[in-house]
């Protein structure tokens, strides 16, 4: 996480009526994005295979963030890295936890790289009034597509749960 602020974290968790299995199948297939992500135009394959996973999101707006999985725990999670290519990057924890056979809930937190570099004396408003609000907000869209794909077995539509102004 080198220069992230570690106590800068962003996480949402939502309860699945499905197992860990079901989720860790949808959550790791090629262009899973495209299946439940509310802003996601295109997720295009950089690398996907045992040793490597890289791909790249594609926006609504037309804004392109490569993520690069540095863990990869089956049925657990999986960490990685996401940002423009070359540019700065955010940290982000996806963490499965099984409740029961038939049940799991998943968590994504984000460390972001937003205002990492800026005093926090200057910074502390900036990320609690609209980094922390918007950024939480489009980790419940995202994990609410998810959890509506699992129900459903249907595409999430564009804006589903409605705009975001950095995303759509």
């Amino acid at each position: 996480m080198n220069s992230l602020k570690k106590d800068r974290v962003i996480t949402c968790k939502i309860h699945f009526t499905n197992n860990v299995e079901e989720l860790w199948r949808v959550i790791t297939a090629p262009n899973h994005l495209e299946l439940f992500h509310p802003f996601c135009k295109k997720n295009s394959i950089i690398s996907w295979d045992e040793s490597s996973h890289i791909d790249q999101i594609e926006y609504l707006n037309g804004l392109k963030y490569v993520r690069n999985f540095v863990s990869w725990k089956p049925y657990k999670g999986y960490e990685l890295y996401i940002g423009k290519k070359g540019g700065k990057q955010s940290y982000v924890v996806w963490d499965i936890n099984k409740i029961d056979e038939i049940s799991c809930s998943l968590s994504i937190s984000v460390y972001p790289h937003l205002l990492s570099n800026f005093p926090r004396i200057f910074s502390y408003l900036p990320y609690k009034l609209i980094i922390n609000p918007k950024l939480y907000n489009y980790l419940f869209s995202v994990i609410s597509g998810l959890r509506y794909y699992l129900e459903n077995n249907e595409k999430v539509s564009k804006n589903q749960f409605g705009n975001h102004n950095w995303f759509s």
